[in-house]
Parts: structure tokens; sequence; C-alpha cells
């Protein structure tokens, strides 16, 4: 008989996305998910990208194999099969693994993890009360912010454009990171909701989006190309995760 008092494992979650669990472990892990409401937020961002992923990627299992990949000489036709099955691969890689929103990645350690959240999460809570100086740089001036804070942290750093979430630049400062230094861009909305986002030098390439909250705020941590990057809010994760996903997504498209 199933004990459903065994707590859950990240496998179990993923293979209840995928619809892979035991039938036996399925009421256990849904009763779990009814009483943890970080593991349901979770599982809930893992079937919104599982679906995105769908809908942009089988389309590719109906393709026929360019005529530069057919095994000419040994007589056979072009193999769908081999498509499709490569880009299944790929999609249960990254639904299964839990990179993010992107087909690639691995977990931060715990301390790369701790370290960036903490600077961040220390940064945001710092400055998002202050009025008068919450930034070194104004809005009003993006491309010095951008240019300034460029040439002193070594990547190219890009503003990014919120006015999807209602977010607007406040403007962004210089601060130490845990490798060197920082960017830190403070945006707000008409009704004073303010979320920062603290990138620095990461010592780890590519890695899944990882949560974390102290304080009352929240953060949902990345690395990506040697950056890491911290988008701070507050408790509201589906709130915070939209932010996240619009900074992710143009710093996919402007290559950073």
């Amino acid at each position: 008989m199933t004990d459903h008092n065994i707590p859950v494992t990240e496998d179990e979650l993923h293979a209840y996305v995928d619809n892979e669990l035991p039938a036996e472990r399925r009421l256990a892990v849904e009763a779990w998910l009814a009483a943890h409401p970080d593991d349901a937020a979770r599982v809930t961002s893992w079937r919104t990208m599982s679906d995105a992923l769908h809908a942009k990627y089988d389309a590719v299992a109906d393709e026929p194999v360019p005529p530069r990949l057919s095994v000419d000489q040994l007589s056979r036709p072009p193999r769908r099969w081999m498509v499709g099955a490569i880009a299944a691969s790929l999609l249960a890689f990254a639904v299964g693994g839990g990179v993010g929103w992107a087909v690639r990645g691995a977990s931060a350690t715990p301390s790369v993890f701790a370290n960036f959240t903490g600077d961040a999460l220390e940064a945001h809570k710092l400055y998002v009360v202050e009025v008068r100086h919450p930034v070194e740089v104004a809005g009003s001036e993006r491309a010095h912010l951008q240019q300034w804070l460029t040439k002193r942290c070594g990547w190219q750093v890009r503003a990014p454009e919120l006015g999807d979430s209602g977010l607007k630049l406040v403007g962004g400062r210089l601060l130490p990171g845990p490798t060197g230094p920082a960017s830190f861009l403070m945006y707000e909305t008409a009704s004073g909701e303010r979320f920062t986002i603290f990138a620095s030098r990461a010592e780890t390439e590519t890695t899944q989006m990882r949560y974390a909250a102290s304080g009352g705020n929240g953060a949902l941590f990345w690395a990506d190309r040697g950056v890491g990057y911290v988008v701070s809010g507050g408790t509201d994760r589906d709130r915070l995760t939209q932010v996240a996903r619009l900074v992710y997504d143009q710093n996919e498209k402007a290559g950073l």
C-alpha cells in the first residue's frame, strides 16, 4: 500500500507535469501541491513552458528530413521519425530538467544561488523604500545609464522595456556584486510597486530559474552567458514571474 505521507521529490513533480507519474503516487502529489503553494506555482510554470514548447516545436515532427541528411547510399527514404525523436528529446530535456525558459541549462550551485539572491534582496530592500535617492542615474538618461554600467561592469548592460507589465524605468546604480561590479536597475508602476534587476558576473554559464524569498520580498535568479540575474519584487510569485520572463525574453532577443 502506498504511503501518501512520503514527501514529494522534484523528480516526481516533473513526472507529474509530464503525465508520467505512477498512478499510485498521483493523489499524493496532488495533495502535496494543495498544501504547498510554492511547489504548485512551479508546476504551473513548468506546464506553461511545456505548452509553449509543444506549440513551437511539435510541427518539426511533420517536416521531412533535408536531402543532405538522407541516407541515399542505403536507398532509405527520409526518416521523419528521426527529426521528431530529436525534437521530443529536446522537449523532454527542457521540461523534465526544469531549465527555465531555454532549452539548455543546469542548476546553479547552492553558493552561487545564495550569494546572488542574498546580495540582490539586500539591495532591493535597501533602495526600494528610498523616495529622493533610489538611484544614481535617472531613467530619463537610459542611454547614458546603459553605457556607464556596461563600461563599469564589463558586459553589455541593457535596461529592458517593461511597459507591458506597467513598469517604468526609475533608473539604476552601480553596486558591489558576488564576483565584482553589479548593475542595479529599478522599475515602478504608477501605483508605486517596485521591481529591481540585479546582475553580476557569474561563475556558471547557464542555469535554470530559481526562486527565493526573504522578509516579504521574492526573487527569481538565473544565469546566462556568464552573467547572473536576479529580479526582485513582492511575494506575488506569478507577478514576479511575469516580470522576470519579460527581462529574460528581451535579453535573449538582444543576445545578452
